[in-house]
């Protein structure tokens, strides 16, 4: 262990983790889709560190713009207008579309914030308290996010905030036995009927919000099958229930477009984002809500408020991203590169025993380890894994040079979008044989 890292055990409290058998990596530089450790060790950066890093690391235009806003004006108080905060709240919204013309952004730090700020504008706007979640979300680990999270992460946070409910969204892969779905439509008829029950349980009128991550992030890349979000939106119409579309991990072409709702022909009411807005250079998050939303605070109080709200460095290095992916041609690189990592993952799964399922969208994909493909025994029970069996495959990658991380029994392959095809089958290849491992440990 370096003397980095028994500094950084000594003094730092490290997430999601047990502290004392910590050995974190020291690293020392990044480039690109690589990063190298103080060995001179090269890792493919396989999730783009927390699915922020889109455009990979050492982006000289964002960089340069940070430095360029430091020294001009490094930070002034939310309530004034400044030129970037200005010009990256026009982009935003512009960059959410035209179903959200005239509508404006509130500024966070990061996703959970987002979530959170989203959470008090649907309650204000609709007079109502209750929220509903998903099971197998999440959306940040502050006390309100902590509250929408449909997993383990939350129940440190338990008993959470009032009226939050959490329901089955789509999972066909570990559906009830009994289900025999014939198509997605079937997939999206029964989910949707599950949600309309459970609404009607605890009266519509109390419920404010639906929150969705559109395509389910760390639990799962879980696409919805067609017409599923559609659908919700349907039901939060009848029922005046507004709908909010976690876009924290799916934003800025994570999946092929600059949202991930725009390819599931459905209208939110708000999106919450952060992460590829500045690719994780510096801290900035944000709820784009629609016209009649912001217009609903002209004569009524916005009770939000950040002391680092539309932090100007933050506003400078979104506005050199969105640049940067247009300039870089993002979207049509996830488009090629996307489909070829659909190809390589299908090819996986076609051949090794302990890959149930490989799910991906765009550059986003999720590798899901079964001890039994026709059981779909996950290869660790749900939130247990006590032999540590996926800490060391996800060791075994990183000694080839493959890094990443897992969730419950999967693994997320979400590599920077510069990723070019050559790299991807590099890394790819490395997946490959670390699997055929994994399948012989369980032969």
């Amino acid at each position: 262990m370096s003397k980095i890292s028994e500094m950084s055990k000594k003094y730092n409290l490290h997430s999601w983790s047990a502290q004392g058998g910590l050995n974190p990596m020291t690293v020392s530089r990044a480039e690109g889709v690589y990063f190298w450790d103080d060995e001179g060790n090269r890792y493919y950066d396989m999730s783009s560190q927390l699915v922020n890093s889109n455009l990979g690391h050492g982006n000289r235009a964002i960089i340069e713009a940070i430095k360029a806003q430091a020294e001009k004006l490094a930070f002034i108080g939310p309530g004034y207008a400044v030129d970037v905060r200005s010009e990256a709240a026009r982009r935003l919204v512009e960059f959410a579309g035209p179903a959200f013309e005239g509508g404006k952004v509130f500024f966070t730090n990061a996703g959970a914030e987002a979530n959170e700020n989203a959470i008090k504008m649907a309650k204000a706007f609709t007079g109502r308290w209750k929220v509903f979640s998903m099971y197998r979300s999440y959306h940040g680990a502050t006390f309100g996010a902590s509250s929408l999270c449909g997993e383990p992460r939350r129940w440190i946070a338990e008993p959470g905030v009032p009226g939050f409910v959490h329901f089955d969204g789509p999972y066909a892969y570990r559906a009830p036995k009994a289900c025999g779905f014939a198509s997605e439509d079937d997939i999206s008829c029964f989910y949707l009927e599950l949600l309309e029950n459970q609404i009607r349980y605890e009266d519509p009128g109390a419920i404010a919000a639906v929150f969705v991550e559109t395509v389910v992030g760390s639990n799962g890349v879980l696409i919805p099958p067609k017409g599923y979000l559609r659908g919700v939106q349907e039901i939060c119409g009848r029922h005046g229930i507004m709908l909010v579309c976690d876009e924290v991990m799916t934003g800025f072409y994570r999946t092929g477009s600059r949202f991930a709702f725009m390819q599931f022909d459905v209208r939110p009411d708000i999106i919450s984002f952060a992460k590829g807005s500045t690719c994780g250079y510096v801290p900035l998050g944000g709820a784009i809500a629609r016209k009649e939303i912001a217009d609903f605070f002209d004569d009524r109080k916005m009770l939000c408020g950040l002391t680092y709200s539309a932090h100007p460095i933050g506003c400078a290095a979104a506005l050199a991203a969105m640049d940067e992916y247009d300039r870089l041609g993002v979207e049509e690189n996830v488009r090629r590169q996307g489909a070829l990592l659909g190809e390589l993952l299908d090819g996986l799964e076609g051949r090794h025993a302990c890959l149930g399922e490989a799910r991906h969208i765009g550059l986003f994909a999720m590798l899901e380890l079964v001890r039994d493909k026709a059981s779909r025994e996950p290869i660790v029970p749900f939130n247990s894994d006590p032999g540590g069996l996926m800490p060391r495959i996800m060791g075994m990658l990183k000694s080839e040079g493959f890094a990443s991380y897992s969730h419950e029994n999967m693994i997320i392959v979400a590599p920077p979008l510069t990723i070019g095809a050559e790299e991807l089958k590099a890394a790819i290849d490395i997946l490959d044989r670390t699997l055929g491992s994994v399948d012989a440990m369980l032969a």
